[in-house]
């Protein structure tokens, strides 16, 4: 005889809750399908559910997510890095105080070396024909910002290697929840003795599933677009595994809604705009910006974090803030719609000539009209490089292009050899932006504060009520 297992798996939602009622009416009928049926059914979240761009996520630090995630019965979840590293300390040890599912998540340790309370490395389920899953969860190895923040990150793969010794005589069946990424899961298929990695980080999606030394690689991209599936087929008698076949569901094709839950997101979202609405100053003119303009808004953003970063001058593109303030009284709900980022300020070093390039690179039209997503940047597009404590004197020549002819540092010429303290956001220090940046030795990062907590600060300071 044989055993049929259904699973469901959801990522890197990034608490864009606009599909989420098509996903619970969805899984709701497949489980009650499956329940007349009396077929096993499981479902997970691997990770980046909550994104604090959200304000529903941002006032209540991640808890409305857990909500929803209880309401849907979601067997377990691991944590992404939206959890994991956006969120103080003590924001992301309450955040699953009243989850009613299981936090699997075998690599992430308290400053005592011990695991967090509401985490567990792996949780075992048994079907009703006895059939052992072993789940366990991993998330990304972001060993420098976890432990700014309190915590202590431990290889994954190491990890996994000896949990799956110590399950392999407890378990007929392996499922890694893994928010490491598409590069890493294939890494993670060479180790003997997993079965199935529902993977998420990356946003990769695989509408049938990846094969991989005889592991079933799965992802469901981004933003609740899909739903993921696996139907595992097993049989009775020697747990031995006959089938594992992937697909995807687009939530674009689904014709039903959840009425339920669009009325709790309704109800959340007024909520988080009666708490975002706390007042936190007053402007006396109106602050604007110009993404492809030094504006007084952005310039003042590049005066600030050179000032708190006590840095010797500051860069920050125009871009990652949305639009103007009005005059009046600004709350943290307008800072927050003007600057949604999970970014953090930080400091790099770098010398005079690598400093030039970067000036270079970024003064041309490509990088401020660059589109792009990702990196924390929850905007449209770079916009103009501004900055703080750097003079560049340009020459329009004849045929329209522009040619910087001299920068000077706090009104000093540059000076190629010199080491210069820089401070500027964490996202240029990842990725292709800036490889320059990106690659330099010495970085310091400030965490957990994000760059509107910086514009909070100040604007209060300056412009009390």
């Amino acid at each position: 005889m044989i055993e049929k297992i259904h699973i469901y798996h959801t990522n890197d939602l990034h608490s864009h809750f606009e599909p989420w009622p098509k996903i619970v009416q969805y899984i709701e009928d497949m489980r009650k399908l499956h329940s007349e049926k009396n077929e096993e059914m499981f479902l997970f979240d691997i990770g980046d559910h909550m994104d604090r761009f959200h304000p529903i996520t941002e006032s209540t630090f991640g808890k409305l997510n857990v909500r929803l995630l209880n309401q849907l019965n979601y067997n377990a979840v691991t944590i992404g890095n939206n959890e994991g590293i956006t969120l103080p300390y003590e924001a992301l040890n309450e955040l699953y105080r009243d989850a009613t599912f299981d936090v699997v998540l075998a690599n992430l340790f308290t400053p005592d070396g011990t695991r967090p309370s509401w985490a567990k490395a792996y949780q075992i389920y048994t079907t009703k024909e006895n059939t052992r899953i072993g789940i366990i969860g991993l998330t990304v190895f972001y060993q420098l910002f976890y432990e700014l923040l309190g915590w202590k990150i431990h290889d994954p793969f190491e990890l996994l290697r000896t949990l799956l010794v110590e399950l392999n005589d407890q378990t007929d069946v392996i499922i890694v929840l893994s928010h490491l990424g598409i590069t890493e899961d294939e890494e993670l298929a060479k180790i003997p003795g997993i079965d199935i990695i529902l993977g998420g980080h990356t946003h990769h999606l695989f509408e049938e599933g990846k094969i991989v030394d005889d592991v079933l690689l799965c992802g469901a991209g981004k933003y609740g677009q899909y739903i993921g599936y696996v139907e595992l087929k097993v049989n009775q008698a020697s747990k031995a595994i006959v089938e594992k076949r992937a697909t995807v569901i687009a939530t674009s094709q689904l014709n039903s809604e959840s009425i339920s839950t669009k009325e709790t997101l309704n109800d959340a979202m007024k909520e988080s705009e009666l708490i975002l609405n706390e007042k936190i100053g007053h402007i006396p003119d109106e602050l604007i910006n110009n993404w492809f303009e030094i504006s007084p808004f952005s310039q003042l953003l590049a005066d600030i974090l050179k000032e708190w970063c006590a840095g010797e001058i500051s860069m920050v593109n125009a871009g990652v803030l949305l639009d103007s303030l009005p005059k009046g009284p600004i709350s943290k709900g307008e800072i927050h719609r003007v600057c949604p980022h999970p970014i953090n300020p930080c400091n790099v070093w770098l010398k005079g000539y690598e400093l030039k390039e970067i000036i270079l690179q970024a003064n041309t039209e490509r990088m401020e009209n660059l589109r792009f997503k990702g990196l924390g940047f929850r905007g449209e597009v770079m916009g103009k490089m501004v900055f703080s404590g750097v003079g560049i004197d340009v020459k329009v020549l004849s045929d329209g292009l522009k040619h910087i002819q001299n920068i000077t540092i706090n009104g000093d010429p540059i000076e190629l050899k010199r080491t210069y303290k820089v401070s500027t956001i964490d996202m240029f220090t990842l990725g292709y932006l800036f490889p320059i940046i990106r690659d330099t030795k010495r970085k310091e990062y400030f965490m957990p504060e994000m760059l509107r907590d910086l514009l909070i600060s100040k604007l209060a300071e300056n412009h009390r009520l």
